[in-house]
Parts: structure tokens; C-alpha cells; sequence
């Protein structure tokens, strides 16, 4: 238990509508932070099905949130044995804020085969790897990232034209990750287009799926965000995400828009 849990805490008001509050201390400028947004709908789900466990969660960010009172209607669509499967809508102040659908599950049952195809980025051990030197937005009070690549977009290098940026991720209190955490980390990364064209503009994000593969093992969590193709301010970045002892937990996709200033901001993330 941290702050993380009671940051992102839902309270029932009938079996498939809850209320919530969104705190500070998880905001990127004025906004709530994506995932953390994503996390409170992710609760609620598990709070409604009979499932604990997100598998995948897909959605749509059609208003930016804003702190206070918030609402989530969820509607269960199939109610399976091994999987439950349900949509979620997110309001605010009447306005429909954020849409979701979700496949949930419980993590600790599942069996099967094994394969990977990618192994997770090479990197220094989290004690290894420079702590912050002070919280740069709001939400890195709770968050602590410990850049492995891409960091020198923030110490004023010309941009590296990567696209990618790999970090350590834990929260400050240290608390361990469960896998409604994971909706959040897979979303506190800067994106992969500030390797382009530095650390300014707003790159908004339309559409943020996380499939979950696995409950975190204590420790950091090791991300890795990378973006391939940028066409007309549209770019999608993959993202995937390792715990303390190498296994994959999670897998991302986003869709954002980029757009840039006419001049060049000193703001270091979006």
C-alpha cells in the first residue's frame, strides 16, 4: 500500500457506478497524467469484475481530466470463467472524459507456453543509474525515473534523433507495483519525440492500450518507450517493460499527436 493506492482509490456507489478524486502529485502541467487517469479507471474495473487483474485496457482520451470529483460507469459485456471482459466511461463536471474497454483476469492462474522474441534493454542496475536531481514536473514528487537512454535531450545535447527513451521506474515511497501500477508506469516516460526535436511542445495522447503479462516482482521497473514513424504530427510509440528480476510485465501502445511551438519552449516535458 502507498500513496499510488489511495491517489487512485474508487468508492462504490451502485455495482457498476463508483466515484473517485483526482489528486495531486500526478500531473504533467495542469493534466493528470494519461496513465494514472488510466489506473483509476483500471481500479474501478477491478473493483466491478470478478476478475482482479487487467490483461489488456484500451482508451480513448476524448477531454483532458482535471483535479476533484470524477465518476466511472462501467458496462460488463461477458463475465467468462477465466476472463471478464467490460467498458468503462469516465466523467467529469457531465462531460464524458475518457472512454475505455478491458479484457480482466487473474494474473496468478494463468498457464501456458512461453516465448520472447526481445530480451529486456541493456542496462546499469538501478543503484547504478544517476537519481534525479529534483522532482522537474508534479508528478515526479511520487515517481522516480532513472534515465538510461535518451537524457541528454534534458542537459541541453543536440537531440539524438532515436526515438527512444529507456528508464528505471519506481514509485518515491517506495511502495511495490501491483499490476494496476502498471497501467500508470506504462505511461510516465517523456515522449520519444522530444529525441527529435527536444524537450518542448505538446504531444497529447489520443489512444494508450496496456496489456498486462505478469505481477511485477518487488523493485523497479525497467521501461523502455520507442517510436518508429512520424507522419503528418501522428506517432505511435511501443512500449515495453521489465521487472526487478528480467520478466515481462507489460506491453504499451500509444497514439499522440505532436505538435510544436513556433518557438522553441524551456518546458522539459510535455
Amino acid at each position: 500500500m502507498g500513496k499510488f493506492t489511495d491517489d487512485t482509490a474508487v468508492h462504490k456507489i451502485s455495482d457498476n457506478q463508483f466515484a473517485t478524486e483526482f489528486q495531486r502529485g500526478w500531473r504533467i502541467g495542469q493534466v493528470p497524467n494519461g496513465g494514472y487517469t488510466i489506473a483509476i479507471i483500471g481500479r474501478a474495473l477491478r473493483e466491478a469484475l470478478p476478475h482482479r487483474d487487467p490483461l489488456s485496457i484500451n482508451a480513448f482520451y476524448l477531454a483532458p481530466t482535471t483535479l476533484g470529483p470524477a465518476e466511472i460507469v462501467i458496462e460488463p459485456l461477458k463475465l467468462g470463467r477465466g476472463t471478464s471482459f467490460a467498458s468503462a466511461s469516465l466523467w467529469q463536471s457531465g462531460e464524458l472524459k475518457v472512454r475505455a474497454t478491458a479484457a480482466y483476469t487473474d494474473q496468478g492462474r494463468l498457464e501456458g507456453a512461453d516465448w520472447l522474441n526481445s530480451a529486456p534493454p541493456e542496462a546499469p542496475s538501478f543503484a547504478d543509474c544517476a537519481a534525479p536531481s529534483a522532482a522537474v514536473l508534479e508528478i515526479h514528487q511520487n515517481i522516480e525515473m532513472r534515465f538510461v537512454a535518451g537524457q541528454e535531450v534534458f542537459q541541453g545535447a543536440e537531440p539524438p534523433g532515436t526515438g527512444e527513451f529507456i528508464a528505471w521506474l519506481q514509485h518515491t515511497d517506495g511502495a511495490d507495483l501491483d499490476t494496476i501500477d502498471l497501467l500508470m508506469m506504462a505511461d510516465v516516460m517523456p515522449p520519444p519525440a522530444f529525441t527529435l526535436f527536444g524537450p518542448y511542445g505538446w504531444v497529447p495522447t489520443i489512444e494508450l492500450t496496456v496489456q498486462v503479462r505478469g505481477v511485477p516482482a518487488p523493485g523497479p521497473l525497467l521501461g523502455r518507450h520507442k517510436s518508429r514513424h512520424l507522419s503528418k504530427g501522428i506517432i505511435e510509440v511501443d512500449g515495453d517493460f521489465w521487472d526487478s528480476e528480467g520478466q515481462l510485465v507489460a506491453l504499451s501502445r500509444q497514439m499522440m499527436k505532436v505538435r510544436l511551438p513556433k518557438e522553441p519552449q524551456t518546458t522539459p516535458f510535455s
